[in-house]
């Protein structure tokens, strides 16, 4: 699954990975395709719904590889359809199951009647031992997650997040991270990034500090997304006071 560009996040790995001197060894998997026995990071990307029903029969084949990849420490991270895949199951709007990984306790429903897509930059503020990291990226998904006994990744500062209520975006659980946000998310989250390298080679035995690199391209890439989360924000709560002050907009007949 690689819709809106997620293969980029691969690309960002990758090059921040060597520009340490650290080679990366990719493989990549498609349907029916052998994965290999060990792996220290699994990458997810987002696709449609069709994608991802075509998709969901091949990984509850590779449920015990998966499960024990992630018991062991490796390194799981999803986005968007890949994420929704994790949970116990996806509710159709016809009511319909697609049953899901149950790696982590969650579940997505789609959309009901009269609510739209979530769409629009987001912004969210995730918690560290350093202090927060900001995460800015774009979501377009018609299903609502809602989380069990796990937490999310971050909390929602512009934009909509899992269900566009509770205020979360994504899920953490262990070694498995997850998001909606697509741009791809790594190049403009660069902490995440280096996040997901540290545990990945700390699983490969390299538990060791990551040399720092010279992140300017990647702090304006995050600001400018940030600043577009902020627009769409301040432009939705304008409409809303609006709404709240004068009513429903009507058309009039003259």
């Amino acid at each position: 699954m690689n819709t809106y560009g997620d293969r980029g996040n691969v690309a960002a790995l990758t090059n921040r990975a060597r520009w340490r001197g650290i080679d990366v060894d990719w493989h990549p998997v498609e349907i029916g395709e052998p994965a290999p026995e060990q792996a220290d990071l699994i990458f997810m990307g987002g696709g449609q719904d069709r994608v991802q029903h075509s998709v969901a029969a091949d990984l509850e084949e590779r449920h015990e590889w998966l499960a024990r990849t992630v018991a062991d420490g490796g390194v799981l991270f999803a986005v968007c359809a890949g994420l929704q895949l994790l949970g116990r199951r996806y509710v159709a709007a016809d009511g319909s199951e697609l049953p899901g990984l149950g790696l982590v306790d969650m579940e997505t429903v789609a959309a009901g009647p009269g609510e739209w897509r979530l769409i629009g930059n987001v912004v969210a503020e995730v918690p560290s031992p350093d202090g927060p990291n900001i995460l800015a990226g774009f979501e377009n998904h018609g299903g609502r997650t809602y989380l069990g006994d796990v937490r999310p990744l971050g909390r929602v500062l512009c934009g909509r997040g899992n269900n566009g209520r509770d205020g979360g975006e994504g899920v953490r659980d262990g070694t498995i991270l997850a998001t909606y946000l697509h741009g791809p998310v790594l190049p403009k989250n660069a902490w995440l990034a280096d996040e997901l390298l540290r545990m990945a080679l700390r699983h490969a035995g390299h538990d060791q500090p990551l040399p720092g690199l010279d992140d300017r391209f990647e702090d304006a890439a995050q600001a400018e997304a940030v600043a577009a989360g902020r627009r769409e924000h301040a432009q939705r709560d304008n409409v809303c006071r609006r709404l709240l002050t004068h009513g429903p907009f009507r058309r009039t007949s003259g």
